[in-house]
Parts: structure tokens; sequence; C-alpha cells
């Protein structure tokens, strides 16, 4: 007789979602239970083949001609039965994997006239403008474009700038690589390919990251960029003498690009929520505005790097739709959510790069210029990047004798007194004693200022 056991039980369910009764159901689990060739077969599936050898009518639809495809019906799961569906339109396929790439990468200006920010190289009178206008007059004849280094911070629009250039040039193909990913054989098969379609169409080769390559990669594109085979582009976000090699340097034009101004970094923002296809309406599928607060700190707070703007404007969307309780109405994007979104300034620095160089002489000028509250804020940009005091305690001790002198003879001792106190706390105790020590020499500065003037 059933057993009506929690197993049991279990296997009384799945008949019965079956479409069996519950008397059909209980015969089959005793027939199975009293059976002992059934070891190798689950009990449920025995009891449903039990019951369609027996009772053909208790089937919900009509027999196949094998009982195994009737009872492989029955188990298999839902899902599994209906047809697997082929997708939706490639158009709505396409607009959602492109909704799936950040922000920052959808936005990117495909034309030069596009980009914003960069003024100094894209003048109506620049290098590149001059290049691109030769190479349209001439079909592509005219004046090649030369071989560039593109050397910026990051966010600054290097990859944007390269594109854009190579999508305004007639009759080019653009080959890009990273340096981060791409093999000596990489760039080797780029440059033969560009060989063999040099009587038809000139090559761009891009190559982002390009200080990541070894001495002998970057070696590598001599022969191609001196004989012409190749138009190179590169984009790099350390210094060129210190990553570059010199004879690569010498068949290159370094372009500087700078950190972009807040009215840049607010027009982007502004061109991402206005952007109905590319834009902040893409990844939140709801309308969206922006107010002016938000804007604000968005474009002082990325430190000039649109990336880092762009990917902030994009969380702050996400967070002000959890945050409104209606769906369907215009969201408003505030400050809070910019601020929530942001976390904290964005501050670029490295203690080993451009930037470690760039603020110790910004520091030194204020210093020098007896601007305390200015040398205040490069110190503690450098603190809160996390640079060694040491270092700074020790380029203190050196402002000391060189700048300050004479005009304050105290000052030597007060900067030697930092760097022992320095060294014997360490960070982040230390820290107040080398805002003093920056304070009272840069008064000191301006005493020897007077001094010479007296």
């Amino acid at each position: 007789m059933y057993d009506p056991t929690s197993s049991s039980k279990k296997e009384m369910e799945e008949l019965l979602s079956m479409g069996f009764s519950e008397d059909v159901a209980s015969q089959a689990l005793d027939a199975v239970a009293s059976s002992s060739s059934t070891t190798s077969v689950s009990s449920v599936e025995a009891a449903a083949d039990w019951i369609l050898s027996r009772y053909p009518q208790s089937s919900p639809s009509p027999p196949n001609t094998s009982s195994q495809s009737n009872l492989r019906r029955f188990l298999l799961p839902k899902s599994d039965t209906k047809p697997c569906p082929s997708g939706p339109p490639p158009s709505k396929r396409a607009k959602s994997s492109s909704s799936l790439s950040p922000l920052s990468d959808r936005m990117r200006p495909t034309t030069l006239d596009h980009i914003i920010g960069q003024d100094h190289l894209l003048s109506p009178n620049s290098l590149l403008r001059s290049a691109v206008s030769r190479c349209r007059d001439g079909g592509g004849a005219g004046g090649p474009l030369p071989s560039l280094l593109l050397w910026g911070p990051p966010g600054s629009g290097k990859t944007s700038l390269a594109r854009s250039l190579a999508s305004s040039l007639p009759s080019h193909r653009f080959v890009p690589l990273s340096a981060v990913t791409a093999t000596l054989s990489d760039l080797r098969r780029a440059i033969d390919d560009a060989r063999r379609a040099r009587s038809h169409t000139r090559t761009v080769l891009f190559i982002d990251e390009i200080h990541r390559f070894s001495k002998t990669q970057q070696d590598g594109l001599l022969p191609a960029i001196e004989d012409g085979s190749i138009i190179f582009l590169g984009a790099t976000t350390e210094n060129p003498s210190f990553h570059l090699t010199n004879p690569l340097l010498s068949r290159l034009r370094v372009l500087s690009l700078r950190p972009l101004d807040p009215q840049h970094v607010r027009s982007l923002l502004l061109r991402a929520v206005d952007d109905s296809d590319k834009g902040l309406q893409l990844s939140t599928n709801s309308p969206l505005s922006i107010d002016d607060d938000a804007l604000d700190f968005l474009s002082l707070h990325c430190d000039g790097d649109a990336r880092v703007a762009l990917n902030s404007l994009e969380a702050s969307a996400f967070l002000s739709i959890n945050r409104s309780s209606r769906s369907g109405d215009t969201v408003t994007i505030t400050a809070e959510d910019a601020k929530e979104a942001m976390q904290c300034k964005h501050l670029a620095y490295d203690r080993d790069g451009e930037n470690h160089y760039n603020l110790i002489s910004a520091l030194h000028k204020s210093m020098r210029g007896s601007d305390a509250d200015a040398a205040i804020y490069w110190l503690a940009r450098m603190l809160e990047g996390g640079e060694q005091p040491l270092y700074i305690a020790r380029r203190l001790v050196r402002f000391a004798s060189e700048d300050v002198g004479l005009a304050d003879i105290a000052a030597l001792n007060l900067a030697v007194a930092c760097y022992q106190a320095c060294h014997f706390i360490g960070m982040p105790e230390c820290d107040v004693c080398l805002a003093q020590c920056v304070v009272c020499t840069s008064q000191g500065h301006q005493s020897q200022w007077l001094f010479t003037k007296v």
C-alpha cells in the first residue's frame, strides 16, 4: 500500500503536477515500490512509465508513438518544452548591446567638430586641421598626416582625437592596438598588412598606452614610420621623455593635451543628458534632467577627466531613479545624487610620474610667492595622493636654504626639525608638522623679498 512518507509525498506531488489523478498516482507508486527492477531509474520516472503503459487515456495530451517521448514530455521543465526564442530583432539587439557600454564610451565624439576642449590643437590654423584639409583636398593624396604622439592625462580625449582624425581622412584604414595586450607579432602583422595595402590605401596605426611597449617593441615601429608604410598615432599618459626611446620620439610630433576645463566638462554632461540615442536615456530607459548644482559639482570635482564625469553622471542617474517613487515622470538628478555617485573628488597623482614633479613644483612656486593658502593646498593634495612625507620634508630643507636663506636664519632649523618630526612619528600625525613648516618658510621667503628690496 502507498506509504505517505516525506519522500513519497514529494513523488506524489510530482505525479499530480503531471496531470495524473491521485488514485492512479497511488497505484503507480505502490507498483514501483513492490518492483525490484527500478533500481537504476527514479521512482517518479518509473511510476510515470507504469501509468502510461497501463492507462494511455491518463495522458493530458494524445500519446506519442513512443512512451519514452511521452515520459520526457512530463519530466522536462516547462521552459525546456518551448522552442528557444531566436532573440529580439537585430535593431533591438544592437541597441541592447550598446546600452551595456559605459556612458563615457557611448558618448565618444566621432568627428573633429564634435570634440570639446583642446582648442590649442584644433584651431582652424592648427597642424591637425591643416593636415586633414590637405588630405581632403587632394583626395587622400595631398600632404599626409604626420605621425603623432598624443600625450595627456586620463580622460582628456586622446583616443577620441585619434579616432576622429582617422575618420576625417578619406581612403585610410584605421587599425587600433593596445600596448597592454598587443605583442610584437601583432605589431609586425599590422605593419605587413599595411605594406601590402599601401598601393591603394594608407593605414593609420593607433597604439593606445604606447608607454607600455618595451624598447624592442618600440624599435619595431621605426622602419615602418621611416618609410611611410604607416601613419602612426600613439597615446600615452606618461612623460614621453621617460618612457619612449629617443629614435622613436625623433620620428614623431608630440602633441600635449590638457585637462578639460569645467565649462567643457559641463558641455559634455549636457550633451549626454540631451542625447536620446546614446545618452543617459539609453542606460535608464527613463526621461531625465539635471539641475545646475549637480552639473557644477560634477564638472568641478572630476579634475578635468571627462570619463570620470560621464561615468559619475550615469551612476547619479541610477541613484535618482531609485530615489524617485513615481515611474514615467521626468527624474531630476540633484547635487546629492552626484555627491553620492562620486564619493570623493578625483585627484590625479602618481608618486613616480609626471604629476609627482608638477605638484612639488606648484608647492615651491606657491611658497616663493608667499601664498600660504596655496602652499597648504598643494601640500594636502600631495599627501592625499600618497606622497611620502619625508620627500616633502627634504624639499622644504632645500627651500629653507635656497629660497629663504639669510632673510630668516631660523628657517633651516625649522625645516630640519620638521624632517626629524616626520621621521619620528610618520603619517598621519606629521601632516601638521609639514603644514607648520610650509607656512613659516613661506613667510620667511616674504621676509627675504623685503630684505632684498631694502
